[in-house]
């Protein structure tokens, strides 16, 4: 069966996105992607609306951009080659390469996703969808990207999940401040 990887970053006060869904807080360490890239190896990705529009209207520009840092490139390259699962009640297409709209039952269609073959399955950001999943006992690891930044208001990355005993595999702090909290469910 597919394991199902968080990766996500969080303010010190719990929050993964300000109160607009702004992610100008985050701090961005290439030494922190590396290492979460190494704990994971998925091949698809799930995003609920708001994420994918704003990755969709990012990543795929960068790898054909000469003047974009080569992580970024490489980072873009896997996120096009990669099967983008988007949950929306309100889109009505997808336009990225390998992306697929689902409207259906998010837990349903994510369990099905996980007895079938491939790789691991990640969720960036996609707080609607984390609360869910997570609340449901559907995510199998959690990659936090623990942020030295308090933002005072914004969207708390668990609303309603529950009670849940997670086990800690590894914390690695960084020069930047960021601690990798990486647990399994």
């Amino acid at each position: 069966m597919r394991k199902i990887v968080l990766f996500n970053n969080i303010s010190v006060d719990g929050y993964y996105a300000g109160p607009g869904g702004e992610i100008d807080w985050f701090i961005h360490d290439p030494e922190v992607n590396q290492a979460a890239h190494e704990r994971m190896s998925p091949d698809t990705v799930l995003f609920g609306r708001a994420t994918y529009q704003m990755f969709e209207g990012y990543w795929p520009h960068v790898a054909a951009n000469p003047k974009a840092p080569e992580g970024a490139r490489r980072m873009a390259n896997e996120l096009n080659q990669m099967t983008k699962v988007v949950f929306s009640s309100t889109l009505q297409e997808v336009s990225w390469m390998n992306s697929r709209l689902l409207s259906g039952n998010l837990q349903e269609e994510v369990r099905r996703l996980k007895e079938g073959e491939g790789a691991d399955i990640t969720i960036f950001g996609s707080g609607t969808i984390v609360q869910q999943l997570a609340k449901a006992g559907l995510i199998d690891e959690y990659l936090l990207v623990l942020t030295p930044v308090v933002i005072g208001n914004g969207k708390p990355l668990f609303i309603d999940a529950g009670k849940m005993k997670l086990e800690l595999l590894e914390a690695r702090s960084f020069s930047s401040g960021i601690v990798l909290l990486h647990y399994r469910f």
